[in-house]
């Protein structure tokens, strides 16, 4: 039975990961760094139902003794290093914490791996937001980045420390340059799930307006079930390498406002307004990537519409909304 470690694992993508990997027959293991909000740090695990499944190590990606400590006792197939300060805006009120765990984080990780596990495969959660103020109207691997977050300078810090892991220590280590993905297991401070979230309170008579920030910024949206499948797909492969994983499409954040309001049958022009308060100081105004590469190396597409991942989402939350109201 092969085994693996996932760092972030109770967030979005290392929930739907999880669930993957267990039906693919994996022992899966967690990097879970404590912390007093206990009970509900597995919510996102308890709504797929594999909770119970995923075996939980107590650690931190900024302490190297546990991160040794941990890969010498489950000994991994596969290390998917997913754990980050993960959140853009908060990157800017917190740039040293992002630095110090998206960026050494990995790092400390990979130097874990090279130690304490050699032969496992190393997978790096990449971000879209490394190519910030875009160089090419369309972005691939080959597309010059220019961060414009200090999230996005400790993804990208992360993201050459791979390539240079690989190229100089022959580990098996890939990065995923994954364009937006949401799902119902989003955080709520993103504004895809932010704008479901406030269709459905709205919808319920709970708010009567959803203050948000730039309506105009582009992105190329997909679902994190989908992507995780190609986070997989790149540690099966024989040789290491660095994929761009996008829908191809992409709208605004206006555009997903009216998909998420008409679900509900209401006219988001009546109930969003712009608030200065949630702009951020440097915009990246559009990102749409070119996932061709890993269409033809992977056999990856997307799956999930838009469409059909922002009614997903709204209904979700129509369901959490109505449950906490009984």
């Amino acid at each position: 039975m092969p085994r693996a470690l996932i760092t972030g694992v109770t967030g979005q993508d290392g929930a739907y990961l999880s669930q993957l990997l267990l039906d693919k027959g994996y022992e899966v293991f967690g990097l879970l760094r404590r912390s007093s909000s206990g009970d509900v740090i597995d919510e996102r695990l308890r709504w797929l139902g594999i909770a119970g499944k995923v075996r939980m190590m107590d650690g931190n990606l900024i302490d190297l003794s546990s991160l040794l400590r941990i890969l010498q006792e489950v000994k991994p197939d596969e290390v998917y290093n997913l754990g980050a300060q993960s959140f853009v805006k908060t990157s800017w009120n917190q740039p040293l914490l992002t630095g110090q765990v998206t960026a050494l984080g990995a790092g400390n990780m990979l130097e874990a791996v090279r130690l304490a596990a050699p032969d496992a495969r190393f997978y790096q959660a990449s971000s879209s937001e490394m190519y910030g103020l875009i160089q090419e109207p369309i972005q691939s691997e080959k597309t010059p980045f220019y961060p414009r977050s200090p999230y996005a300078v400790a993804k990208l810090y992360a993201h050459w420390m791979t390539v240079n892991y690989r190229e100089s220590f022959g580990m098996h280590a890939s990065s995923g340059i994954l364009f937006n993905h949401e799902s119902p297991l989003r955080g709520i401070e993103f504004v895809t799930r932010k704008v479901t979230d406030g269709a459905a309170r709205i919808k319920l008579g709970l708010a009567s307006a959803l203050p948000m920030g730039n309506l105009d910024a582009k992105r190329d949206w997909g679902h994190a079930r989908d992507y995780v499948k190609a986070m997989w797909l790149m540690l099966q492969q024989e040789t290491p390498d660095d994929y761009v994983v996008a829908t191809g499409r992409t709208v605004t954040v206006r555009d997903m406002c009216r998909i998420a309001f008409s679900h509900v049958g209401l006219d988001y022009e009546e109930f969003v307004k712009v608030d200065p308060a949630f702009m951020r100081p440097a915009e990246v105004d559009v990102l749409l990537g070119d996932a061709t590469k890993a269409r033809e190396k992977l056999g990856w597409t997307a799956e999930t519409s838009l469409e059909d991942m922002i009614k997903e989402m709204v209904e979700a939350d129509l369901a959490r909304h109505r449950a906490r109201q009984r």
